[in-house]
């Protein structure tokens, strides 16, 4: 190993250690910082703040994990062999894939840019990173539990999640370039022991996507101060507008697709289309996951993906809300 791939070793290290004792001393002193900061406001943020990062962190350490395991033990044949051979029917096929992962959106990400370097087409990895956090078992119960008296919100979330990861899988098929996709180079997995390589890719995954997730939650938390509740109210009552007030609201809070059904059944001024909207949108389309999806895949995929995914989760969910609600 030459000195300067040990040098970077080490700053990666030293990065780790230091992004692992902050998030520990938010979590533990919660309480006791949100108290330090003066004023109703600031409190608010700092509550914000850490809620989401106590929400997003195991779920992204998970993806983590994952993602290390998908990039040194699994072999490509593996892909070949688990997907469909046709693009077009590996996108279906990776978005049910979905159902079977228990995780959010911070940690499809990394495990969606592994896929990617396995050898998984783009539009396929890209369907699972927007099917996995809508469609599996704890988001759908969690639904449940949160709307005990409509269970056709989780029928329609399911669905309506499904299809627009599918839809954007076969979008990207049709206009998506390579080149619009930028993973990070990872020199540190070549050439070292299975080993070696796996905890190399913990450690670059956590400080690359958790930095991204830290500004994001920093984001969504200064959002959540500024917006006043009264326009809630106004909104509400119109039907066009409380679809898009509720898209834009689940863009801004980035709350995790484990705890969002409780926060859209407690906004219950709304129409049920209305928050099957949020629903459908926050787990594909927040401040935090455009962050990540700068990090993981280049700005310039975020850029496009993102905003596209926001229209046809808004049109699909408000089809099946027409339909089903």
């Amino acid at each position: 190993m030459t000195d300067a791939l040990k040098t970077k070793t080490r700053t990666r290290s030293v990065e780790v250690e230091i992004l692992a004792v902050l998030l520990v001393l938010l979590v533990v002193f919660r309480d006791t910082i949100a108290g330090l900061v003066e004023g109703e406001r600031l409190q608010t943020w700092t509550t914000v703040f850490v809620s989401v990062l106590v929400q997003a962190v195991p779920f992204l350490v998970f993806g983590v994990i994952l993602s290390a395991v998908i990039a040194v033990f699994v072999p490509r044949s593996f892909w070949a062999r688990a997907l469909p051979k046709h693009p077009a029917l590996a996108v279906p096929a990776a978005s049910v894939a979905g159902v079977v992962l228990p995780g959010c959106e911070c940690g499809a990400v990394p495990i969606a840019g592994s896929l990617i370097r396995r050898g998984v087409t783009p539009a396929a990895a890209l369907a699972f990173l927007l099917a996995a956090p809508a469609i599996n078992p704890i988001v759908l119960v969690a639904t449940a539990v949160a709307f005990p008296d409509n269970p056709e919100m989780v029928v329609a979330r399911g669905l309506a999640s499904l299809v627009v990861a599918v839809l954007m899988g076969w979008l990207w098929l049709r206009i998506g370039r390579a080149e619009w996709i930028k993973l990070p180079h990872r020199p540190d997995l070549d050439g070292a022991s299975k080993g070696r390589a796996f905890w190399s890719a913990c450690r670059h995954d956590v400080v690359h996507a958790g930095g991204f997730l830290v500004v994001g939650a920093a984001a969504a938390a200064t959002i959540n101060v500024i917006v006043p509740e009264a326009w809630l109210q106004t909104l509400a009552a119109q039907p066009v507008l409380s679809v898009l007030a509720l898209a834009v609201l689940a863009v801004l809070l980035s709350i995790c697709s484990e705890a969002d059904a409780f926060v859209a059944a407690s906004l219950s001024q709304f129409s049920l289309t209305s928050r099957l909207v949020f629903l459908v949108v926050g787990p594909m389309v927040d401040l935090k996951l455009i962050s990540m999806q700068a990090g993981v895949f280049g700005r310039g995929f975020a850029t496009r993906f993102a905003p596209a995914t926001f229209v046809v989760a808004i049109l699909v969910a408000v089809g099946f809300g027409a339909v089903l609600l």
